[in-house]
């Protein structure tokens, strides 16, 4: 009797580690393939699965959620035999669990050589001055490259990023000369150029005040024209009226001709700025003369409106 409740015992713990080896908990953003007798058989997805022990074993446990890989910092040798120290990080995904368990031995290390195999290939094609401005190109060239190679492994490379470039002391303080030296040449360009705006503004100004000033004097001296013309006009037309005051026998008219000229005379003379002192080796008579023959000819116009006006009053009266 107690053997018997021995085997059963036995029996039933048999059993239970049978059913404990044969449950399979595969974990959320995990996969698990499975081998029979070493040969794979199939893929467990998350959830519990229950496989028959001895005969079916768990071959790998695949991540299948993106992941980061960094990689450590190296040196490069570039096309212009500059040396720099490049680091970056690689995010991949694994697509494929079959491929990534069976098509490559240690994936994290082949992902990680073959980043810094490529880094070395593609930044060392190119020059300093490119891989300072062209950090964006780099990573696409090297995504490109490690995403194509890795194709076959069920893995997908999703980003890579170049994280640091760090050249040698002495290149960056002649980078920093050069850097200056080329603000100072713009600085120098952009002043030249304010310069050359400013001269070419000031010289624009100076020919529309030269223009300007020309169109005023062809308007002055087209006033000062027409004015000597007026004064030439009434200077013949007083001459006239003097020659025939003169035909009809009146020397009065004459006089006050000769007197006027006397008289402009004399006002330009005192006018003179540099004239002090004036001399005038003239007669007084004749000045006298000329003023006389200005009284006379007042005179006579006067005495010619006292006769008109005599006369219509005269008239009137006949007429009443």
């Amino acid at each position: 009797m107690e053997g018997t409740t021995l085997i059963v015992l036995v029996l039933i713990l048999l059993a239970l580690t049978i059913v404990k080896k044969g449950i399979i908990m595969v974990q959320q953003g995990s996969e698990c393939t499975v081998e029979r007798f070493g040969e794979y058989y199939t893929t467990l997805k998350p959830g519990l699965h229950f496989v028959m022990p001895f005969f079916y074993v768990v071959g790998a446990k695949i991540n299948m959620k993106e992941q980061v890989l960094d990689v450590p910092s190296q040196e490069v040798i570039t096309r212009d035999n500059a040396m720099v120290r490049v680091d970056g990080v690689v995010f991949f995904q694994v697509l494929d669990p079959v491929k990534a368990a069976y098509e490559i031995t240690n994936l994290e290390v082949a992902l990680l050589n073959l980043v810094t195999t490529n880094i070395r290939t593609v930044m060392g094609g190119m020059e300093m001055d490119e891989l300072l401005s062209q950090r964006d190109h780099i990573n696409v060239r090297l995504l490109g490259v490690v995403d194509e190679a890795t194709g076959p492994w069920g893995v997908k490379i999703t980003r890579v990023e170049i994280k640091d470039i760090s050249p040698p002391r002495d290149l960056v303080d002649a980078m920093a000369r050069q850097m200056k030296a080329e603000r100072d040449k713009r600085a120098q360009i952009l002043e030249a150029e304010g310069l050359k705006q400013a001269e070419i503004l000031r010289a624009d100004g100076m020919k529309q005040s030269a223009i300007l000033k020309a169109e005023g004097e062809k308007e002055a001296a087209f006033r000062a024209a027409e004015a000597r013309e007026r004064s030439a006009e009434a200077e013949a037309k007083a001459t006239e009226m003097v020659s025939q005051a003169v035909n009809q026998g009146s020397v009065q008219a004459l006089n006050y001709f000769i007197g006027t000229k006397y008289v402009d005379a004399l006002q330009s003379i005192a006018s003179a700025n540099n004239q002090k002192v004036i001399m005038l080796p003239l007669e007084a008579t004749n000045m006298l003369g000329s003023i006389a023959g200005i009284g006379e000819i007042a005179k006579e116009a006067f005495a010619q409106r006292t006769e008109k006006g005599s006369t219509k009053s005269k008239a009137k009266v006949w007429e009443e």
